[in-house]
């Protein structure tokens, strides 16, 4: 996790008068470089910039860690017997092989 500074905020934040002095390319450009940056107006923050890879990537870990919090806490709740992905797919009589031929399923 990066330390943030009183010279990286303001580094890193972009007033609002830049975009209407016709400046988005070149703050969008260094957003690409540079990472992200907070949008003031009227001397508050008002959102955050961000290149769509690194939205992407930030929503991927917050699902990452939604999900170890679930399990986390569905194995807080088990009597201490849990049963292995190995376990389960020879009960069920599945192989690796059965899983790679399925086609991918969102589920929301």
């Amino acid at each position: 996790m990066r330390t943030v500074s009183v010279r990286s905020a303001i580094q890193n934040s972009v007033p609002i008068s830049n975009f209407n002095k016709g400046m988005a390319g070149k703050i969008f450009a260094d957003v690409r470089s540079n990472g992200p940056k907070v949008v003031i107006k009227n001397n508050i923050p008002e959102c955050v910039l961000m290149s769509p890879e690194e939205y992407i990537s930030l929503l991927d870990e917050l699902e990452d860690m939604r999900l170890l919090a679930m399990a986390k806490d569905r194995l807080s709740h088990t009597s201490g017997k849990t049963i292995s992905h190995e376990e389960i797919m020879k009960k069920y009589g599945i192989s690796q092989d059965d899983l790679d031929e399925m086609e991918d399923v969102e589920i929301e």
